[in-house]
């Protein structure tokens, strides 16, 4: 049956009011139709329980209800609030209709001049070693209209922390959205319980395929460790030699070997505000 949505402001457990409500809720979508009698056909219903329902006497069974919402297009929030109020329920997360003004299509739709898709070097300084940069790559891909991020943590990232090091845990993906001056990601390993959140902007350089900001990290603070650095991503599209080229040199390395640009844009000796 089609799952019910309950508006808080309007948590009503008075059955006479919700019956009344799905009463004139009923009223308003069958008036679209010039014959209750035929209607009632159509939906298999017998006249006089419809005109209970339509008066407010009584509800359907639940298979009823399912029969009518199908009919109607509607849903089972036809028991709770007026119909005009009603709105679809979304099938993802970032258009459900409590975010969507927040988060909806005006956030997830990132189109390819903001963020063109392809593979990315990223690099930025290390989390668990100050003295190391890291670097690596992502795959940035889009979907059902939405722009999603892949990518794999270094092995010695995960070894140094005692996490299993294998390709299915090192994995991470994420998704985009857009912001007023550049992007944002909210990336994760598959079943972690810990993400980080990373922006980045433009810079207007070169073929105009950097982008610098920062990543952090959704831990506690600790003595030891940085949970926010600076990140630079660089746009290789889909040149495989290149690819092939910078994924052989991809993990901790030491500061001065990364390309001089990203050096420059990482500032590693400034600290992060």
């Amino acid at each position: 049956m089609n799952r019910v949505v309950i508006n808080p402001a309007r948590d009503m457990t008075d059955p006479v009011e919700v019956r009344g409500i799905f009463g004139a809720n009923l009223r308003q979508l069958s008036g679209r139709y010039p014959s209750i009698a035929g209607l009632c056909r159509e939906l298999g219903i017998n006249r006089t329980q419809y005109n209970r329902y339509l008066s407010g006497e009584s509800f359907p069974r639940p298979d009823v209800l399912q029969r009518i919402c199908t009919f109607f297009d509607t849903d089972a929030r036809i028991l709770l609030e007026p119909v005009d109020e009603l709105t679809p329920i979304a099938s993802d997360l970032l258009n459900h209709p409590a975010i969507a003004p927040y988060m909806g299509s005006d956030s997830t739709s990132v189109p390819e001049e903001i963020m063109p898709g392809g593979i990315y070097r990223f690099s930025r300084r290390s989390f668990i070693d100050a003295d190391l940069a890291l670097t690596g790559l992502v795959y940035v891909f889009r979907a059902d209209g939405y722009t999603f991020v892949r990518g794999y943590e270094a092995k010695d990232a995960m070894a140094q922390q005692g996490l299993d090091a294998s390709a299915g845990t090192r994995e991470f993906r994420g998704i985009f959205l857009k912001q007023e001056e550049g992007v944002a990601a909210l990336i994760s390993r598959k079943g972690a319980i810990t993400c980080t959140f990373n922006f980045l902007s433009r810079v207007p350089a070169f073929e105009n395929n950097f982008w610098v900001g920062y990543v952090t990290r959704t831990v506690a603070e600790t003595i030891a460790g940085h949970r926010a650095t600076r990140m630079v991503y660089e746009h290789l599209g889909h040149d495989f030699g290149t690819i092939l080229k910078v994924a052989r040199a991809t993990g901790f390395v030491k500061p001065d070997k990364l390309p001089a640009f990203h050096q420059r844009l990482l500032r590693l000796a400034e600290p992060f505000n």
